[in-house]
This record gives structure tokens, C-alpha cells and sequence, in this order.
């Protein structure tokens, strides 16, 4: 699929989204960056037993608006992900400003969950539909990680990893691609098609601390934690180039490439093109 057919596909569902976002008489959408610490969190969404960063939210918000609220994110990250920018919406009836929200909600969170901005929007705007693309980290450290970074770091132990050879391996998975092979799940079921803008990849090292850094224009399912998987596998010596560009090619996951541990993955920001009026002005007190 070339880039014209993949913006065309994002175009029809940000159109098809948007048809359902028309505000209720009195709303205001709100969009809300958070950051959170998801080692004690079963993921971004909703569960029954309550335990989601989604869960935390909503009641929140309930106590705040005295409302029961539903937000929508930017997408999900799984049980035990980080994140420095994830993005979510929700629809109001909100009186006072904005500084006063953002102080009562950040008041009765747990301190794993912080909200760092809270915008208006449109009622066009969809954290999700409107999205553009997002940038992921991830951590590893080569060798045995301090007790206070063990919670965000992939520890490899005795391991030490080629990085040249990762940086090597990261240039050819980079453009548009069938990213089948790096989906955790059936890509028919994995929102929509599996054809992915992968616009960067990128490896680094500061001394035992090495960080990946990839945006795409979305993720499959365990997407990002798969690609650093290939390059943590690359970087061992476990599989060449040739290996890596074969297991793309064959569209198909396998053991071949595990999933990185999800504790060394964070979500660092989401991207958006709006229009210049798509923010509004925050209300007065």
C-alpha cells in the first residue's frame, strides 16, 4: 500500500469518527495529557475488576463532576506500560476554569497517575481519530539496573548487546510497510489494516543505558514491543539483517521475534494536525 491509500484509510476513519462526536447542549470537550507508572495497572483499558488507568480516571472524574464520565484515549498500552503523554477526551459540563479542574483532579489521584494538561477542543477533535502518529521509547540496560529503575528498564543481565548492528537492522525496517509480523495478534482484528509509517527507529547508548526510540503513523497490537524484541535479537547476535528482513517479509509473528518485556516501554507523545481554531479559549472563572 503506498502513502496515498494509507492517508486515504486514516482519512475515512477520522470522517467516520467524527460523524458521532456532535456535543450534547451545555458540553465542553475536554482533551487531558496524563503520565503514568503502569507496573500496578492491568493497561490503559477499562477491566472489570477496576484496575486500568482508564478505571482510575473515570472515577475520578466522577467525583470531580459529580457525573458519571467515559473518556477516550489516544489508544491502548498494555499491563505494566509507562507513559509521559498519553492523550484522552471527555465531554463535560464544566462551570469554573480549567486551572481549577486540572487542581481537583490531580488532587484525589493515586501518585502513579498524573495529569500534566487539560485543553478545549471541538467537538471534531477525537483523541483517537485525530491522531496523526506517536513516538515510543524503550529502555534497557545492560547489566543489573538499580532498585529505582527497575520498574521502567528492560535489565539483560550479563547480555551485551551489538548496537551498531541494532542501528543497522532498524534503517531496513523503516517506511511503509506490512508490519504483520510484529502484531501480538490476528492484524485483521488489530485496528484495521497492518500496512504502518514507520518514520523512525532509532538506537542509542549512553554508556550500560541503551534506549530505542520509534513514531509511526500507528501500532499493531504489541507493535513497538516486538520491534525492539527483533533488535534486541539482532544486538545479541541471534539474528542477522537478512534474518530480520525475512520475518518481515513473511508477514507472519513467531517466536523467532519475543516481545520485549512491557516494563521498559513508555508512551512519549501523541501527534496531531488540527486546524488553528480546533483549541478554544479555556472559559472564564
Amino acid at each position: 500500500m503506498d502513502e496515498e491509500k494509507l492517508n486515504d484509510f486514516f482519512l475515512r476513519l477520522r470522517k467516520r469518527a467524527g460523524r458521532k462526536n456532535n456535543l450534547a447542549e451545555g458540553f465542553t470537550r475536554f482533551v487531558c495529557k496524563v503520565a503514568y507508572d503502569g507496573t500496578e495497572f492491568c493497561g490503559w483499558q477499562s477491566q472489570r475488576e477496576g484496575r486500568a488507568i482508564q478505571d482510575v480516571l473515570e472515577r475520578r472524574l466522577a467525583q470531580v463532576l459529580r457525573a458519571p464520565v467515559r473518556i477516550h484515549g489516544s489508544g491502548r498500552t498494555d499491563a505494566g506500560v509507562h507513559a509521559h503523554g498519553q492523550v484522552f477526551h471527555f465531554d463535560a459540563e464544566w462551570e469554573h476554569s480549567l486551572a481549577t479542574l486540572t487542581v481537583a483532579l490531580r488532587s484525589g489521584l493515586v501518585r502513579a497517575v498524573q495529569i500534566s494538561d487539560i485543553k478545549t477542543a471541538h467537538a471534531n477533535f477525537h483523541a483517537r481519530f485525530s491522531a496523526r502518529g506517536k513516538r515510543y521509547s524503550y529502555r534497557i540496560f545492560e547489566g543489573w539496573a538499580s532498585p529505582e529503575e527497575t520498574r521502567f528498564t528492560h535489565s539483560i543481565g550479563g547480555q551485551r548487546l551489538d548496537t551498531d548492528a541494532m542501528r543497522t537492522a532498524a534503517a531496513l525496517l523503516l517506511g511503509i510497510h506490512d508490519f504483520s509480523a510484529f502484531s501480538g495478534k490476528n492484524p485483521e482484528t488489530d485496528g484495521g489494516s497492518p500496512v504502518k509509517d514507520l518514520r523512525r527507529l532509532e538506537v542509542s547508548r549512553r554508556g550500560p543505558r541503551i534506549e530505542i526510540v520509534t513514531e509511526a503513523s500507528g501500532y499493531l497490537y504489541k507493535m513497538v514491543r516486538r520491534l525492539a524484541g527483533a533488535l534486541i535479537q539482532v544486538g545479541l547476535g541471534r539474528m542477522s539483517c537478512a534474518d530480520l528482513t525475512a520475518y518481515l517479509e513473511a508477514g507472519k509473528s513467531t517466536a523467532q521475534v519475543p516481545a520485549a518485556p512491557a516494563r521498559g516501554l513508555f508512551l512519549e507523545k501523541v501527534f496531531y494536525r488540527l486546524p488553528a481554531n480546533a483549541v478554544r479559549p479555556p472559559p472564564a472563572n
